[in-house]
């Protein structure tokens, strides 16, 4: 099959088969006169061939060290000049504090008429409550959550990862139900990708 006749694969199906391990290589096709066909590849040698079962951290590793400045600039990538224009973007560890105030915070409007949207805790495992103890007591030292002044309550669960780790999920269902929505929709990075040259025209009415 041509390389230029290739089906089209979703960014949702490509995580999955990513995930899955279907895919052993991802290449980005630039110009063959002035980048090598090496530079944008990532071969198996750089995927994780770990068992699900495995522990998060250690595939959060492997990809930082895929990820890292060196093996950047060791590969020739072009990327690697831009993406040093903004190193400070991209923090070698998390920021042990919140972010900078920038004048803008997140609210939530409620339709005309609501009360506070208050859920009580459902009762849950022993593993799942330790699970969630541990995640905000961890967050909490870190800095990274405050202390929560906001009158609604909304109950708090986990589910299983792949991985064999509890994801945190909080059922924001009763406070949705609530909420005005958004006029302005949250920008999807595909469509930004896709507008980022657009141009608009418009012609002056008589």
């Amino acid at each position: 099959m041509s390389i230029t006749s290739l089906p089209g694969l979703s960014w949702k199906n490509l995580l999955r088969d990513l995930k899955a391990g279907d895919i052993e290589q991802v290449c980005l096709i630039t110009d063959g006169d002035s980048v090598s066909h090496a530079i944008n590849s990532v071969d198996s040698a750089y995927t994780s061939s770990r068992p699900k079962s495995a522990e998060p951290k250690s595939a959060c590793e492997e990809r930082f060290v895929v990820q890292s400045w060196e093996l950047l600039k060791a590969s020739g990538n072009p990327i690697y000049e831009t993406a040093r224009e903004f190193a400070d973007v991209f923090h070698d560890k998390i920021p042990a504090e919140l972010p900078a105030a920038r004048g803008v915070r997140h609210e939530i409007d409620l339709a005309p008429g609501s009360k506070y949207c208050v859920t009580r805790q459902w009762p849950l495992p022993c593993d799942q409550v330790k699970a969630i103890d541990d995640f905000f007591e961890g967050r909490r030292q870190a800095g990274h959550v405050p202390e929560s002044a906001s009158p609604h309550s909304s109950p708090t669960f986990c589910v299983r990862k792949a991985t064999g780790g509890w994801r945190i999920v909080h059922a924001f269902n009763k406070l949705n139900d609530a909420t005005v929505p958004a006029q302005t929709p949250i920008p999807r990075k595909d469509m930004v990708n896709v507008l980022c040259r657009a141009a608009s025209f418009i012609a002056p009415s008589a």
